[in-house]
């Protein structure tokens, strides 16, 4: 018995590479989405410090370069990672998808390898990202343990985010509705803490800025990035954003797959 389930897991894993394999060589494939990869981190990074890096007042020590370079990092990790349902919903427009239910693999592992290729691919955005902030001027505070934390959060952030895509991915019927959810999460980091101080907000907005999951991540990696002052809890609520999402996501996402 053990060792047929230890075949199983190496089996499991192995479907799994490949079907990663295949959702990468896909996206390389399709070199506008290649260019907006590359472009949007350089676009926004000279947007924010050119155009508004002198108008903003961040409330603190910081300047507007090291405030807006973790908001920044999630914005583009985030608007990758929403576009995981892409993939599927493609999948399911030409076939593809009642193929792969016929054959003998995991019911989570073409999902599953969606989200491990937003992954790969949006780590590698978001260090482009922090790379073009470097020459802007940014000046990190940060240890080699800040640094794996940061990446821990980051890859959480998109592995969430991913996983809620795929989970609308499934529950629409057409590519041009599953990108839409792309739009809310590059909206979310508007209302929050990530480009302006959240007292700086409409009254009426810094309720929803304060309570929803972006501010507590940006205000973590700000924490970790320049050692800035950072609320008490804010890691506990991180985690549980992160820990949450994906519990609800993963296993609603399995099921909509088999259905």
């Amino acid at each position: 018995m053990t060792v047929r389930s230890g075949a199983s897991r190496a089996n499991r894993v192995d479907e799994l590479v490949l079907l990663t394999h295949r959702a990468l060589r896909r996206e390389f494939r399709q070199v506008d989405g290649l260019l907006v990869g590359v472009a949007l981190p350089i676009m926004l990074m000279c947007a924010m410090v050119g155009v508004f890096g002198r108008a903003v007042d961040t409330g603190t020590t910081l300047t507007y370069v090291d405030y807006v370079t973790p908001a920044v990092m999630l914005l583009c990790a985030g608007y990758g990672a929403a576009m995981a349902g892409v993939g599927i919903t493609e999948d399911r427009s030409l076939g593809l998808t009642q193929r792969f239910k016929v054959l003998p693999i995991a019911g989570w592992g073409i999902p599953a390898s969606h989200v491990v290729a937003a992954v790969l691919r949006n780590v590698l955005a978001t260090g482009l990202a922090v790379v073009v902030a470097l020459v802007l001027g940014f000046r990190p505070d940060a240890d080699l343990v800040d640094w794996l934390l940061v990446l821990a959060v980051v890859v959480g952030y998109v592995v969430t985010i991913a996983w809620w895509s795929v989970v609308w991915g499934l529950l629409v019927h057409s590519v041009q509705a599953a990108g839409a959810l792309s739009f809310i999460v590059l909206f979310l980091p508007y209302v929050s803490s990530a480009f302006v101080p959240v007292e700086s907000l409409p009254g009426f907005l810094q309720g929803f800025a304060e309570h929803q999951p972006i501010t507590p991540l940006v205000e973590s990696l700000r924490g970790l990035l320049l050692d800035a002052p950072v609320a008490e809890g804010t890691g506990w609520t991180v985690v549980a954003w992160l820990v949450g999402g994906c519990v609800v996501a993963v296993p609603l996402a399995t099921v909509l797959f088999r259905q």
